[in-house]
């Protein structure tokens, strides 16, 4: 018989370790060095616990040693919690005992000042040599719930005891982490890991998320982000996370100064690290929470009910008011409320005749006077429709035994009948009621806006997950180029000429340096034409007048032109002037923007847009990671509000989507070809018309 080893994780002794050694161990179970150990002991914690103290024989009922070379046999894992000064002595002895997975929990290091800073760096480099892997400094530690494994000094424990379950924590931050951790013990949820990763000298958020991932008894990841080092293992750790079918909460906790820096395009202006984040979330199949509340909800309902299979939904109430309430939630967070069918209707009216709606379904107060009415309707609903989400809203009866176990067990009945649907119950309850439900794998929130907005999360993660990003940036494709080294910035000529062989259309044009070469460029393009000046050190022409449309004959030419080269010799800076460029006047369309920011965590991002000069006004554009397909390129455009203008809105003429998308996409070919040099593109304006595309300015910037 063949037996297959299943791979280990790299973290798996961090949360599972067989023994643990705590070098600091105080026989004061409330001082830092004592609590990880009172924490163990109160848990039950089964592997061996190996205190260190030089100067006792005993720590809190358990034989101390000197030193980790007096331990007999092998340690999985070594808690580090002494004065900064003496932690890399404490590693060393790490390095001799052959530990390979060390928690620092001691602080003093690159939080305080340049000293601490060397300090870690001093550990990290150590760590490395020898292949020890390193949690924190400066971390509050591990609580791995099922083996009882609570290795923090965390004072949360002292009045929480986190139960067993499916939600697991990952947070950069000790007091985030708590925080969020304390509430979700409050609320009864089950708890499997937490993790507080602290400076990250080694072990960050990322990874911990990428072993929560595989951990069979995680069932969602909670995680808080403060910074983020390599944006594709973020991209890789999440899209595992997706193919496991474990959604991932995240939360920003802070932002990246380099993610800050100013850059000279519009796209990398209005782009920000923020808005980047929230695109790599949505791309790689997480959900990211405003808040902690939002964050656990989410959690909540993950835990208990099955992924939607679609986003529409009932809503039945004892209350008109609650219902139309949670319509207008449900529309403004993506659900939706479509009316019953008629032959539904007659059903339904056979036994309530006075309910009120088609969707919500109002009961009124009166239901209480047919018996069983509320359940008798919720059926048919379920029966009869094939929606996913069915909110029900009891108003107090949740309160009343009397009134709501009778209620429980048709709805236990509805659960198990119909294990694909989620039902929702809003209503106030108390923690018996609570438990009974959740017994049951059914949810219940007092506020209606919460239940509707942690469902229509779940409903975003699902199609997300039907859409993923299909992979990571390609950084090895042929044909890189680079550009002078004395240029940071592509003149237009130049970045239309570049662009052009990546198949984006450019009209014919000329560049001018005298008023006679404008008017023989005009001549043969034909009038109207354009006349625009050329620099690299002016990027936006139409800030000082340095385009001139729509000009007609010789003599309009003439002028435009001496009118632009005075104009730019008056700016600041004394720019470059590389003269005029000649073009046709391109009438009709529509102007869009296209773009490309290069983000310095997660690396190039096409951007989309309507909206010519005022698109930093309205902000209405899309990001989406490099590499694009076709599909992602028609998912960009239409993720834009104004995207209706484009396909005839109010009886305008559609315009030509498969040239646009073709732009998209060769604009992404440049973005992977230009990897390694590339700042920024921006196209604007793109004209997309009824029959072909124009690129009529573009500038290009790279590092």
């Amino acid at each position: 018989m063949s037996h297959v080893q299943m791979d280990v994780h790299p973290l798996n002794h961090l949360f599972n370790p067989d023994s643990v050694a705590i070098i600091g161990a105080s026989s004061d179970p409330g001082k830092l060095g004592g609590r990880p150990i009172r924490f163990l002991l109160e848990a039950g914690y089964e592997g061996a616990i190996y205190p260190i103290n030089k100067r006792a024989d005993t720590v809190q009922g358990l034989k101390a040693y000197p030193s980790l070379a007096d331990i007999p046999g092998k340690v999985d894992q070594a808690i580090i919690i002494v004065p900064a000064p003496a932690a890399l002595a404490a590693l060393q002895e790490c390095i001799a005992k052959n530990i390979k997975m060390v928690q620092i929990l001691s602080s003093g290091f690159s939080e305080e000042n340049a000293e601490g800073l060397a300090r870690q760096q001093a550990l990290v480099e150590l760590a490395a040599q020898h292949g020890v892997r390193l949690l924190g400094p400066n971390c509050l530690g591990i609580v791995s719930v099922r083996n009882r494994y609570f290795a923090t000094f965390s004072t949360a424990l002292e009045a929480l005891t986190p139960q067993p379950g499916g939600i697991s924590f990952a947070t950069q931050s000790g007091a985030f982490g708590s925080c969020a951790y304390a509430q979700a013990i409050q609320r009864g949820l089950g708890i499997a890991r937490i993790v507080a990763t602290g400076n990250e000298a080694d072990i960050d958020v990322t990874e911990c998320i990428d072993f929560l991932a595989s951990d069979p008894q995680t069932r969602v990841i909670c995680a808080a982000i403060e910074g983020c080092r390599d944006g594709n293992r973020l991209r890789r750790a999440l899209l595992k996370a997706a193919a496991a079918n474990k959604p991932v909460i995240l939360m920003k906790v802070g932002t990246s100064e380099t993610g800050q820096q100013a850059v000279a395009t519009h796209t990398g202006a209005i782009a920000g690290n923020d808005r980047i984040f929230d695109v790599v979330c949505q791309e790689c199949g997480a959900w990211r929470a405003m808040s902690i509340e939002e964050m656990l909800d989410i959690a909540y309902v993950c835990t208990q009910l099955p992924l939607p299979t679609n986003d529409r939904a009932s809503i039945t109430t004892v209350s008109g008011g609650i219902g139309v309430l949670m319509a207008d939630d449900a529309e403004r967070f993506g659900i939706t409320i479509a009316p019953v069918s008629p032959d539904l209707q007659r059903k339904i009216h056979e036994v309530v005749p006075f309910l009120v709606g088609v969707n919500p379904l109002d009961t009124t107060a009166q239901i209480g006077v047919i018996e069983k009415g509320f359940q008798k309707v919720l059926d048919l609903v379920i029966q009869d429709t094939d929606y996913a989400i069915h909110f029900v809203y009891l108003a107090q009866i949740p309160c009343d035994p009397g009134r709501f176990l009778p209620l429980l067990e048709d709805l236990t009945r509805f659960r198990k009948q119909y294990p694909e649907r989620l039902i929702v119950l809003v209503g106030p309850s108390d923690e018996r009621m609570r438990a009974l439900l959740e017994q049951q794998d059914l949810v219940i929130f007092s506020d209606p806006g919460r239940a509707v907005r942690a469902v229509a999360a779940l409903c975003a993660i699902k199609r997300r997950w039907q859409s993923l990003h299909p992979g990571l940036p390609n950084t090895s494709r042929p044909g890189k180029s680079k550009p002078d080294e004395d240029s940071r910035t592509l003149n237009e000529l130049q970045a239309k000429r570049l662009l052009a062989r990546y198949g984006l259309a450019v009209p014919a044009e000329t560049l001018c340096t005298t008023a006679s070469e404008a008017v023989d460029a005009a001549d043969a393009i034909g009038y109207p034409v354009v006349a625009k000046i050329v620099s690299p050190d002016i990027l936006h022409k139409s800030d000082f007048g340095g385009v001139q449309l729509n000009l007609q004959n010789c003599g309009q030419v003439e002028a435009a032109f001496a009118a632009l080269m005075n104009a730019a010799a008056k700016q600041d800076g004394n720019p470059l002037i590389q003269g005029v460029l000649i073009a046709p006047m391109i009438k009709g369309g529509i102007e869009t923007i296209l773009g490309v920011h290069h983000d310095p965590i997660f690396g190039s991002m096409v951007m989309f847009g309507l909206g010519g000069v005022a698109v930093e006004l309205y902000n209405d554009v899309a990001f989406a990671s490099v590499p694009l397909t076709a599909e992602r390129a028609e998912q960009l455009i239409h993720s834009v509000r104004a995207s209706k203008l484009l396909t005839g809105w109010r009886g305008q003429k559609a315009v030509d989507l498969e040239q646009l998308k073709g732009a998209l996409l060769g604009l992404s070919a440049f973005a992977e070809d230009w990897s390694d040099v590339l700042e920024g593109v921006d196209i604007n304006p793109f004209v997309v018309m009824e029959s072909g595309t124009a690129c009529l300015d573009a500038v290009i910037s790279v590092r």
